[in-house]
């Protein structure tokens, strides 16, 4: 029911109640008992046991747990430990990281307010909040927070505070008349106020007309528990890569034991090495590392003020194709602030540090020194008429205390050199009339130190022009006449159509019989002072990062709870609006089915009043048309889009408990330039997986390789399965974690998204791993064939040269793996982290050779220089004499 178009009386009839005697205690239990408290509840959760036996049901753990049954087939019970150890600490970080992600539902139930005021049988009292029920009469006032959904009755000057809930960047006057007109925008019901939402100024008396989960906050935490999350793209990418790993190791281990077999070998001996290549084909490592490359981009992100709670969406920025970005807060500095000002007939415009004219309404230095003394009068009679409070700290930061548009005020006025402190003591308030939306305005009397008084006046520009007879012009008071009004006029249409909200000043010099009337007695024949017009400003650094991420193929969406002119002149002024591109309401926008929407999504890049099933419907209208979305927001009406968004990112300043809860990375500055940042970052973790990824394979193939190609040759095993888990777990995995901490690419912002489609091998990654692979493989089995031809009877000095070659060969090609084009293309030193890693393997090999308690259990010996030269000379091949190709495919 729109309980806004309704009358009092009819509200009244419908909910069986009385605004001057309440619900009587007995039809209060009954409707307690029939509706349940006013809390939210919980969906159904899984058990604590279920959510962690879910993390080993991921393909990549299952690969961990392949491995480990092989491993204790071969009867290394140490190394099925290790990997053990790691899938028991993978599942206990994914468990410890679900359960706080499943917050929100409790954030939410932070916002209830703990007591109301309420009439019961004709008598206040005071009752906890959660037994409130539909039809109860209750009292707020500044400084409350609203227990239950209420059709206010009675306002006296009522602001509520409902940005969390509406994205409505300033309170929001309330009032008890019926508004007419169905889908009305939870912004634009000012008849009602919202469970959660915090009163400002004023007091009021209402109507409970919804309670619990059928409150608009008990919607928003209905569609928090059933949002659907997304798995991310690396997540799909790692189940992908698990899936074809357990193919090829099955499909090789069942070649080489057949062919094996087939060729009269026995068959113990047979399945010992089929074991052993598949143990070759498993890189056991490589969840452990993705998990460190995540962990350590995360540390990076938190030096740039991005804060991740959930490690795989890290990467998943990388892919972003949208951002759904929050105005307020976020695009914006989230503050009022006047940009303009306009008295006798002149514009100032008004920058951090100072006011330059920019239409001056005369040239002559008296008539510009008149013009300022009219200005700076305006400006003074704007921080007498006002409330709020400006504070210093620590002599260097000034904070502002009370309504964000008297605080706008206050600031400008400070920036033209008038305190509000230097004019109280020339002049004293004696009566204050406060502001209410019927007269659209505030006004206070002052006296000043002469004894003289003057009634003070601030509102709305179209109300205080008419109720004017006198305007400030050409340096003094004189009758307002048409061609002022007109002129007057056209400046408070200048100042609306830039998207700026306007308060006009204006006063009356009074006689002393006049400061008995009251304000609708005093409150015409005023003398019109001027306008200041405000809006809650850019981010100074924001057009540059929206530009950069336009250059990188991401298209930004701006969705705001604010109207669609304020919200469409930021976007235009940011550059999110071409010429071309829409906007469009929440009225609009209810009008259109889903299938709709997705047809005119690509085509609108600002979404204005909107409520939060909008934001919901918006992010899955992107994602159906094939975009990785990701969300921005800081209210209690942006957590279900948060949350359903592929990456969900909410503000640490100013955002709302539930909103950070529902996000997967948070911004500690709560702005967009950190977005862009996280970006880039997210973009280079990416890569640096797809490197590792891409060592890790190419060095597991050339051991695949290695082993079958001995057996189709007919050659003993030129290495032995600890040599092969040796290499595995420690001269792949040092390596691949450096390559993990690789500095980015200098294009990396200049590239289009990747598609979420996108395969692991995509990018010629496939053919990479295979040809660098087969070649490392290859000059393996040559190097073992050379030394075992030289020295027949000397296989375990064959099997250590193979051993050497394998390893060498791999420590090289891991530069190769840190770009696309090839190891030319960057600075081998660059990664000082890598070198330190390939160092490091280097003397674990030598170690594991020249070591000789360690000799007999690697079964490795200690080789010549002339040994080591064919080593060397082999290992290089794989990497420098692509490398070499490539430079001479270039310049041919």
């Amino acid at each position: 029911m729109n309980w806004y178009e309704l009358s009092q009386e009819e509200v009244e009839q419908e909910l069986n109640s009385s605004l001057t005697q309440g619900l009587s205690r007995k039809e209060q239990e009954w409707k307690l008992k029939k509706d349940g408290p006013n809390e939210l509840t919980e969906g159904k959760k899984p058990s604590a046991i279920s959510v962690f036996l879910a993390q080993f049901k991921d393909f990549m753990v299952l690969v961990l747990l392949a491995a480990t049954l092989l491993s204790g087939m071969l009867g290394e019970y140490l190394d099925a430990a290790a990997i053990i150890l790691i899938v028991i600490m993978n599942g206990i970080l994914g468990f410890i990281q679900e359960r706080k992600a499943e917050r929100s539902l409790a954030s939410l139930k932070e916002l209830s307010a703990p007591a109301s005021v309420v009439l019961r049988d004709g008598e206040w009292s005071v009752i906890p909040s959660r037994e409130l029920v539909e039809g109860d009469v209750i009292k707020v006032q500044a400084g409350d927070r609203i227990g239950a959904d209420l059709r206010i009755c009675s306002s006296k000057g009522l602001q509520a505070e409902e940005s969390a809930l509406t994205g409505e960047s300033v309170p929001v006057q309330k009032h008890g008349r019926p508004l007419a007109g169905t889908n009305l925008p939870l912004g634009d019901q000012g008849n009602m106020a919202f469970m959660g939402t915090m009163v400002t100024k004023g007091s009021a008396t209402g109507i409970v007309v919804a309670t619990g989960m059928r409150t608009e906050m008990g919607k928003i935490a209905h569609l928090i528990q059933h949002a659907e999350q997304l798995a991310t793209p690396l997540q799909l990418k790692l189940e992908q890569l698990g899936k074809i790993l357990i193919v090829i190791a099955l499909l090789l281990t069942l070649m080489v034991v057949g062919a094996g077999v087939y060729q009269g070998h026995d068959l113990y001996s047979m399945i010992l090495a089929g074991v052993s290549l598949a143990v070759a084909a498993i890189p056991e490592g490589l969840p452990a590392i993705v998990t460190i490359a995540l962990a350590l981009g995360v540390q990076k992100m938190i030096k740039k003020r991005a804060i991740v709670r959930k490690l795989p969406s890290v990467e998943t920025l990388g892919c972003a194709t949208v951002i759904c970005s929050d105005k307020t807060g976020t695009l914006t500095q989230n503050k009022m602030t006047v940009t303009k000002v306009w008295a006798d007939n002149s514009l100032w415009n008004v920058t951090d540090d100072e006011f330059t004219v920019s239409d001056s309404g005369s040239g002559s230095k008296q008539k510009r020194e008149e013009t300022e003394d009219m200005m700076y009068k305006m400006l003074s009679f704007g921080v007498l008429c006002n409330n709020a409070i400006l504070k210093e700290e620590d002599g260097r930061k000034w904070t502002v205390q009370g309504d964000p548009t008297e605080a706008a005020l206050l600031v400008a006025a400070a920036k033209a050199g008038v305190k509000k402190e230097n004019l109280e003591q020339d002049y004293n308030i004696l009566e204050e009339f406060p502001f209410d939306s019927s007269r659209k305005m505030m006004s206070v009397i002052v006296e000043d130190a002469s004894k003289g008084k003057m009634l003070i006046v601030k509102g709305a520009p179209d109300v205080l022009l008419d109720k004017s007879d006198y305007i400030d012009w050409g340096g003094r008071r004189q009758l307002l006449k048409q061609e002022h009004a007109d002129q007057t006029k056209q400046a408070i249409n200048s100042l609306a159509s830039q998207a700026l909200r306007t308060i006009a000043i204006a006063y009356r010099p009074l006689k002393e019989e006049e400061t008995k009337l009251s304000g609708y007695q005093l409150e015409r024949n005023l003398t019109f002072a001027g306008l200041q017009g405000m809006i809650d400003p850019p981010r100074p650094e924001v057009r540059q990062s929206i530009k950069d991420c336009h250059a990188a193929g991401i298209k930004t969406i701006m969705i705001t709870g604010d109207h669609a002119v304020t919200a469409a002149a930021i976007a235009r002024e940011l550059n999110i609006l071409p010429k071309d591109g829409k906007v469009m309401d929440g009225a609009s926008l209810s009008l259109l089915s889903q299938e709709e929407l997705e047809d005119q999504a690509e085509s609108i890049y600002v979404y204005a009043r909107v409520s939060p099933e909008h934001k919901l419907k918006i992010v899955k209208a992107l994602q159906a048309r094939g975009h990785v979305v990701a969300m921005t927001g800081d209210g209690v009406n942006d957590a279900p889009a948060i949350k359903s968004a592929n990456i969900g990112i909410a503000m640490g300043i100013t955002g709302t408990d539930v909103a950070k809860e529902a996000s997967s990375l948070v911004l500690s500055d709560d702005n967009f330039a950190t977005i862009r940042s996280a970006i880039e970052e997210g973009r280079n973790i990416y890569e640096n997986i797809r490197k590792f990824i891409r060592y890790l394979l190419a060095s597991n193939v050339g051991e695949i390789l290695v082993m079958l190609f001995a057996m189709v040759l007919g050659m003993p095993l030129p290495l032995l399965p600890i040599q092969i888990l040796w290499v595995n777990l420690v001269t792949d995995g040092l390596p691949a974690m450096a390559l993990g901490v690789d500095q980015a690419e200098e294009d990396v912002m200049r590239r289009r998204p990747r598609s979420g489609k996108e395969g692991v091998f995509s990018r010629g990654l496939g053919w990479k791993i295979v040809s660098r692979g087969f070649l490392i493989g290859l000059v393996t089995v040559a190097a073992f064939w050379l030394t075992l031809k030289e020295n027949p009877d000397n296989l375990i000095m064959a099997q250590t040269v193979a051993f050497a070659t394998l390893v060498m060969a791999q420590l090289i090609h891991v530069f190769d793996c840190r770009s696309e084009r090839s190891v030319l293309h960057r600075n081998p030193f660059e990664n000082k982290y890598l070198v330190a890693a390939v160092v490091s393997s280097v003397i674990l090999l030598l170690i594991v050779m020249y070591t000789p308690g360690l000799q007999g259990i690697f079964h490795t010996v200690s080789l010549p220089l002339r040994q080591w030269l064919l080593v060397l000379g082999m290992a290089s091949i794989p990497t420098f004499a692509l490398a070499g190709t490539q430079l001479f495919k270039r310049k041919k």
